[in-house]
């Protein structure tokens, strides 16, 4: 079933009727129509640009990857470029969507199925008095679930990064050699999603400094608070950025302090192994030393050796090197 729909005077009136409907119904300038294309050919953006008079510049945009979010303004409508996120397992799934925003018509197209667009719709019936307002009610609805996604994602980075500050200052660290790694991979998630999520907030900004001509003043409060969601996305996209470097100086530092430890065990132990040494080396000369040839001369060796070495010992472990 193709996802439409369809308002008349702030009603909805019909939805999962067929694509093929919509030129009819936007030609009523009362009525407001909304369909979803999911991974649609460049055939049927064509088809759809001819019955809305979409820019051929904006049907490019839709059709060809990876385009930077943003928002252009054309004589006949709006085109908006978004990215959705999605977290399944330890992978982020960014979905592209390009919007175009006409007076009456709504036309949204998802590069994938894995953005929830039942969601929208969920939030849409919510608040269904607002169906009023027309297109802007529409497209708040739609902006106002995508950055929501945001906060889903940053909340999950945020429990991985507590995870591996966990791991990092354990008496015992484990996964000691994968934590380095690990922040690594979080720190490429986190510039990723800077690059695609968090400049939906000049989109919206865009808007709002249309209020009056896209956006009707009554809507401007709503869009004023996705506003605000994008800034805090932003703000703690940023903070995050600024642990995981914390969290990857503070396991190099903690490197360096470790190996600083074994330097001093390893240092000392050769010192305590340099008294016998130096002891049986005086003791093996081939001249006459007090007690030479005799067992006097073997018992003090020994308890030379053992006595210097303890007192190093002691020693050694008083200052923490042992």
């Amino acid at each position: 079933m193709d996802r439409t729909r369809l308002y008349r005077n702030g009603v909805l009136e019909a939805e999962g009727f067929p694509i093929d409907d919509v030129s009819e119904y936007v030609k009523d300038r009362s009525a407001v129509v909304w369909f979803d294309l999911c991974s649609p050919t460049p055939a049927d953006l064509a088809k759809i640009s001819e019955e809305l008079g979409l820019h051929p510049l904006a049907v490019e945009d839709a059709i060809q990857p990876r385009q930077r979010p943003k928002l252009d303004t054309y004589d006949s409508h709006l085109f908006i470029s978004v990215y959705a996120t999605k977290l399944v397992g330890h992978r982020i799934d960014f979905i592209e969507m390009s919007i175009f925003v006409t007076k009456n018509a709504l036309v949204t197209v998802r590069e994938s199925p894995l953005f929830d667009i039942d969601e929208v719709i969920r939030r849409w019936d919510a608040s269904s008095e607002m169906a009023r307002y027309g297109v802007a009610y529409l497209l708040h609805g739609l902006l106002d679930t995508v950055v929501d996604g945001y906060f889903d994602v940053l909340q999950a980075m945020d429990d991985r990064i507590e995870e591996l500050e966990d791991d990092l200052f354990q008496d015992n660290p484990r996964d000691t050699p994968h934590i380095q790694r690990r922040t690594f991979e979080l720190h490429k998630k986190l510039v990723r999603f800077r690059r695609l999520a968090v400049p939906v907030r000049e989109v919206v900004g865009s808007l709002l400094r249309r209020s009056g001509e896209v956006v009707s003043p009554p809507l401007t409060p709503y869009y004023q608070d996705v506003y605000d969601h994008t800034l805090r996305a932003a703000e703690w996209a940023d903070s995050l950025q600024e642990l995981t470097a914390s969290v990857r100086e503070a396991h190099i530092n903690q490197q360096g302090f470790r190996l600083n430890d074994i330097m001093k065990r390893i240092t000392s132990w050769a010192a305590i192994i340099a008294v016998p040494t130096m002891i049986t080396g005086f003791y093996g000369q081939n001249v006459p030393y007090p007690g030479y040839n005799h067992p006097l001369g073997f018992w003090t060796s020994t308890i030379a050796i053992v006595v210097g070495t303890v007192l190093l010992y002691r020693a050694f472990q008083k200052r923490g090197w042992l």
